[in-house]
């Protein structure tokens, strides 16, 4: 749908036109079909939305044309922010390159920022941990750009949650991987230019939780599950846990054998995963080995009876594979319930792990309005632009 006006307007040849205006004419015409597009595709979602409202989403024009849509926490005002995207990308003015994935997903999350910025307040932003706050397998130093956008939000009142896959029972390996932020948030408490900030660390996606404490050794303190896990989760058994981890560990055994994989199996608590082989002479790991593994492993577990009784995640760490009891989603809802009962709507998840395969950060979207974002650096600029269109948006507050 968005490359008709792309394939209409586009002038390839314009180069070699001795009508020098030509390009000038093309982008405001390329660009009012862009929006008209946009434009329709905003009231689909919102017809959607009031059939939510009503319980009859499963009727809406846009379940019948997209039959795997999902729930909407907000809408999206896509027109506005496709005329946004199109300052800063010039969309309409390329003559070769069609409106691309990463035009789309960027128009998305400026859509989804604008949306949540007009009907505020956000009340808590969620991040994913590798590749999103930091490079894959680094770790959040006090020179990481993100963290004076973090402050600025804990500044602003809103609340905050790191939900990773990392899972690990002491505070300290947490310190060590988000040492950065927490010292600065201690340095913001003492000098007084933050007050009772909340920064909450949920690991294993949906299994230990931690939260920010000035007087404590690691800056993190444990919370007791019973305190925070949702109702269902109450009612998983350690028996079940357990034998869906060894069907699991089965499984990536046979992917192991079946690739020839120089790879070892790591059995934690509640997690269970290959991690590269620490002998001498072993090969790395392909992104097709990787993807394969997870595949497999997740066919073999749904279908395994243990299922039944427990969620799981089986996700490419980008080195490494994982299955996870529980997902992105039951941790964005357990921070939510943790924090007061927060709704989707006022919660804002960013992860860079959306593609259905392989993906943790894909399950969130039942949670709460996501952003899609491709590395750290684009995070901060997720960050400035919500900053940016929440100054637009308040009377008492101008954007830079």
């Amino acid at each position: 749908m968005d490359q008709v006006p792309f394939v209409l307007h586009s002038q390839p040849a314009a180069a070699y036109d001795e009508q020098g205006d030509v390009v000038a004419r093309m982008a405001p015409s390329a660009s009012r079909r862009f929006a008209e597009i946009m434009h329709d595709v905003e009231e689909l979602i919102n017809d959607h939305i009031a059939h939510q409202k009503k319980g009859t989403h499963g009727r809406s024009k846009l379940k019948l044309l997209v039959p795997t849509i999902g729930v909407f926490h907000t809408p999206l005002l896509l027109e506005e922010a496709f005329k946004f995207q199109d300052g800063r990308r010039r969309i309409s003015s390329r003559r070769f390159v069609a409106p691309s994935f990463n035009d789309v997903r960027l128009i998305l999350n400026t859509a989804q920022i604008l949306s949540l910025v007009r009907g505020g307040p956000l009340q808590l932003v969620t991040f994913d941990g590798d590749v999103t706050l930091y490079h894959d397998g680094a770790s959040l130093t006090a020179d990481n750009p993100v963290i004076e956008r973090i402050i600025r939000l804990l500044s602003q009142g809103t609340k905050i949650g790191i939900v990773t896959a990392a899972g690990y029972t002491d505070a300290s390996r947490y310190y060590g991987r988000l040492c950065g932020l927490l010292e600065a948030v201690k340095s913001a408490v003492e000098e007084r230019t933050l007050s009772n900030p909340i920064l909450i660390v949920l690991g294993g996606e949906s299994n230990y939780l931690f939260t920010f404490d000035a007087s404590s050794t690691n800056l993190l303190r444990f919370i007791p599950r019973e305190t925070w896990m949702l109702d269902d989760m109450k009612r998983w058994t350690e028996l079940d846990v357990n034998a869906l981890l060894d069907v699991a560990e089965g499984a990536l055994q046979e992917c192991i054998d079946t690739l020839g994989l120089s790879a070892e199996i790591l059995r934690k608590e509640r997690a269970v995963g290959i991690i590269p082989s620490a002998k001498p002479n072993s090969r790395t790991f392909t992104r097709e080995q990787l993807e394969e593994t997870v595949l497999v492993t997740q066919q073999i577990v749904e279908m395994s009876p243990v299922v039944k009784n427990i969620p799981f995640c089986a996700f490419n760490g980008g080195n490494d594979v994982f299955v996870d009891i529980g997902d992105k989603s039951l941790g964005v809802l357990c921070s939510q319930k943790y924090l007061g009962g927060i709704e989707g709507g006022k919660t804002l998840h960013i992860g860079d792990q959306f593609l259905s395969a392989g993906a943790n950060d894909f399950k969130a979207r039942l949670a709460c309005t996501t952003a899609w974002i491709a590395n750290p650096a684009e995070t901060v600029q997720l960050l400035d632009e919500l900053d940016f269109h929440a100054k637009a948006a308040s009377p008492t507050r101008r954007p830079e």
